[in-house]
């Protein structure tokens, strides 16, 4: 088959879209499929395009034998809803009017949600190029815009709902992140035997605990500490300041660091409460290299994984969980739903109510107070991602979907 897939994120970038649908193009090459992505010039979450890819309308190139076909986008580092939705619209229109003439005929193509606009480019150059339209949703939208509070207008709520329903009818299939997803589009009444659910998973062999790196605990302060890790976007849907609450409560227990690792938008504000505090048990890293994630995974002794108390929520399942789980290191989970009945029928971690820090600190201090626990939920975790999760099991259930198309 021919694939295209259509995302507005891909590496080098790094973050959850961009790692998962790499991976599913990459075992759909070794599969013995043509593969290629059509993304946005690289720029999340720094807001501004990538050094190497500047003064730059379209770039061809190759990653891991798969091609790449990047074209413009508004990038900007404002918060602001405009400015985000034109970021959105931006890539859009690029995607179709630039992107077309460098993409050949095709047998599907792979529309990744959010951004929801991109269900139009889709299914445009799904028409254009004779290809089935298949729509992928990571996250519903714009339901979550207006349940995390950056979405009012009732107007554009309205044009909104039209476009994800729209995309929903058009498409040969829906894949959908998690059963919650799947529910909700199935419940408002769209064919359920066009949706489908693919969720996360995690390359194995990529993720294992055999990469701890005691140099690298050495060289960020953690050689002989207790060392818990958020590594993932800095936004306002994982509400960290829990953690850093948590933190200060603990900050009693010199051997407890709680590292960070990334960006996003809400960083700076995080890194101003630890100074406030004047916390010395909180450390950021700055946003890494995907190629250096299992080193930094595996080289922690816990994950602390939040999001915040909605009912939106309830239906996610954060990726970095799989990454943490196939490291063998046990999760502190901090989400209702789906994701808490993972954890607790692998028992691989702690599961806590949401946005509640006294619950995280007394999760904290059970496993650095109880090393055979830690092991042995780390285990669990690793034994119920091989069963469940791996990537290759995942990427031919996807590949089976299409084949049927």
């Amino acid at each position: 088959m021919r694939i295209l897939f259509l995302t507005q994120y891909c590496p080098p970038e790094v973050g959850a879209p961009q790692n998962r649908i790499f991976e599913f193009a990459k075992k759909l090459k070794e599969f013995g499929h043509d593969v290629t992505i059509l993304t946005a010039l690289p720029n999340y979450p720094r807001g501004e395009i990538f050094e190497e890819y500047k003064g730059n309308k379209v770039v061809l190139e190759e990653i891991e034998s798969i091609k790449i076909i990047r074209t413009s986008i508004y990038a900007t580092k404002s918060k602001s809803f405009t400015k985000r939705l034109r970021n959105y619209l931006s890539f859009t229109l690029s995607s179709v009017f630039q992107g077309a003439k460098y993409i050949s005929k095709q047998d599907v193509i792979i529309t990744e949600s959010p951004p929801l606009f991109l269900g139009f480019s889709g299914y445009v150059l799904a028409k254009l190029k004779g290809a089935k339209f298949i729509f992928n949703i990571s996250d519903l939208w714009p339901e979550s815009a207006v349940k995390l509070g950056v979405l009012h207008n009732k107007l554009f709520i309205k044009m909104s709902v039209w476009l994800e329903e729209f995309c929903y009818r058009k498409a040969a299939a829906v894949t959908c992140q998690t059963e919650g997803i799947v529910d909700d589009i199935v419940g408002r009444g769209f064919n359920k035997n066009k949706v489908h659910l693919i969720t996360n998973g995690v390359d194995t062999n990529l993720f294992k605990k055999e990469n701890r790196d005691e140099c690298f605990r050495r060289e960020i302060g953690i050689e002989n500490k207790f060392a818990l890790c958020y590594a993932g976007i800095h936004g306002l849907a994982q509400g960290l300041q829990v953690i850093i609450n948590a933190a200060e409560i603990v900050k009693h227990e010199e051997n407890i660091q709680f590292i960070f690792v990334g960006d996003g938008p809400e960083k700076q504000d995080l890194v101003s409460m630890v100074k406030e505090k004047k916390l010395k048990n909180v450390t950021f890293l700055p946003l890494q290299p995907k190629v250096n994630m299992p080193k930094i995974v595996a080289s922690m002794d816990a994950a602390i994984i939040p999001l915040k108390k909605l009912d939106l929520f309830k239906g996610a399942l954060p990726s970095k969980m799989f990454e943490t789980l196939a490291s063998e290191v046990p999760i502190i989970l901090s989400v209702q739903g789906e994701a808490e009945k993972l954890i607790k029928n692998a028992n691989a971690g702690i599961v806590v109510e949401p946005e509640n820090s006294k619950e995280i600190a007394e999760a904290v201090l059970k496993l650095y107070n109880d090393i055979e626990l830690r092991k042995r939920l780390g285990e669990n975790a690793r034994a119920y991602v091989m069963q469940n999760y791996a990537r290759e099991t995942i990427t031919r259930k996807l590949e089976k979907i299409l084949m049927n198309l």
